[in-house]
């Protein structure tokens, strides 16, 4: 096991680096290129990493730093001032792009339960290229991502709470109300828990030793996977956790110093995230399902802008700005990509719609990254215009 997982980080970041410089030399998007490699070195066409699943896990430990550095740059009074704001918008957001999905999937001939299943995966946004492609350094982004970020984290409250109760619908004996009913009970107390810990514990070690690099580090990663780790136990995501424990610290003198020391470590695994995204992508059940994932990923690519324009318009935001938002989160979510393997092996919907699901979400994906790029200012822009950290 060792030497095979040895040999896939080899192939992975080896592999990452030549099509990284290939895409920069013809200014092509470099998490495009991420995702292509997967495909062509995953199990579907060369098969060089025949087990992607073993690096997937790996994988997401990137979400929960990404997460956690996101955090870490909002105060906890700004945040809540956002998601008062944005809970229209995504509320009513959710609500058409779940209606538009599900009358696309009706006329593919999908039954009722496979339709609403569809239509509330369309909904979410992706977290991560919301974030990855989001630079912080201009004013106007700055509001943009508190925004953004806002309207991300209420969707994922609302996958949550969706993936419980297709958990619950999946065992005998369990009671989907009851695990919502939990997890409105837990969130406030793991916030609590967090604003306790950070106070009293935390900041004194962190001020007593916040000479000693390495320490702060150390510190620092406990801290986040133990809150993602504690979230977990508490029947939310793991990324809600992180999210949490880095949102406490954002206040710290020392954040910004965290934030800075812990982007390599993001990053590194976000690499991982990409490529995995690509190598489980199965071509040939995709090609079963790839006139409707053709034209539900081309209408979401098309509406979620307007849409998320339109109602941030009505909340007496800058038209630009809006678009450029509504672009920014116009693909579907990596939250859909769980939803529809858990719909799946719980027999609540078919392997079509299953599939359907999955292969919307990546062609969304690449499209909406590979516009973002070229088009917008990002931390991974080709141009030296466009590009902001």
């Amino acid at each position: 096991m060792g030497e095979l997982m040895v040999f896939y980080m080899f192939v992975v970041f080896a592999g990452c680096a030549v099509v990284a410089t290939l895409a920069l030399y013809a200014r092509q998007a470099l998490l495009v290129s991420y995702i292509l490699l997967g495909i062509l070195l995953g199990p579907s066409v060369f098969a060089v990493v025949s087990s992607p699943l073993l690096i997937g896990g790996i994988a997401d430990i990137g979400i929960i730093f990404l997460l956690f550095l996101l955090g870490l740059h909002l105060e906890p009074q700004d945040l809540l001032k956002m998601l008062h704001k944005t809970t229209v918008v995504t509320v009513g957001s959710s609500v058409a792009f779940a209606f538009i999905s599900a009358v696309v999937g009706w006329i593919f001939g999908f039954n009722a339960l496979e339709c609403l299943l569809i239509g509330v995966s369309m909904t979410f946004s992706s977290t991560i290229l919301g974030l990855k492609l989001l630079p912080t350094t201009v004013l106007h982004h700055k509001h943009a991502g508190e925004i953004i970020v806002s309207i991300l984290l209420l969707q994922d409250l609302i996958a949550i709470v969706t993936l419980l109760v297709l958990k619950g619908l999946g065992k005998e004996g369990s009671s989907p109300l009851l695990d919502v009913a939990l997890l409105t009970l837990s969130l406030p107390l793991l916030i609590i828990f967090a604003q306790l810990f950070q106070r009293y514990v935390l900041t004194p070690l962190l001020m007593k030793f916040d000479k000693i690099q390495e320490y702060i580090f150390l510190v620092t990663i406990g801290w986040c996977l133990g809150m993602a780790e504690l979230a977990n136990e508490l029947k939310m995501s793991h990324e809600i956790g992180a999210f949490i424990g880095g949102v406490v610290m954002a206040s710290h003198p020392i954040s910004r110093f965290i934030a800075e020391s812990l982007k390599p470590l993001r990053d590194f695994f976000l690499v991982l995230f990409f490529f995995t995204l690509g190598a489980t992508l199965k071509l040939d059940v995709l090609y079963n399902v790839l006139l409707p994932a053709l034209i539900l990923a081309s209408i979401m690519l098309v509406a979620k802008p307007y849409i998320f324009k339109w109602l941030l318009v009505s909340m007496k935001e800058q038209p630009r700005l809006s678009l450029e938002m509504g672009v920014r989160l116009g693909q579907v979510s990596e939250f859909s990509l769980l939803i529809a393997v858990v719909a799946l092996n719980t027999k609540i919907i078919g392997d079509s719609a299953s599939y359907l699901i999955q292969a919307t979400t990546i062609l969304t994906f690449i499209a909406s990254s590979y516009f973002i790029v070229l088009n917008y200012p990002t931390p991974v822009a080709v141009s030296d215009r466009l590009r902001r950290d």
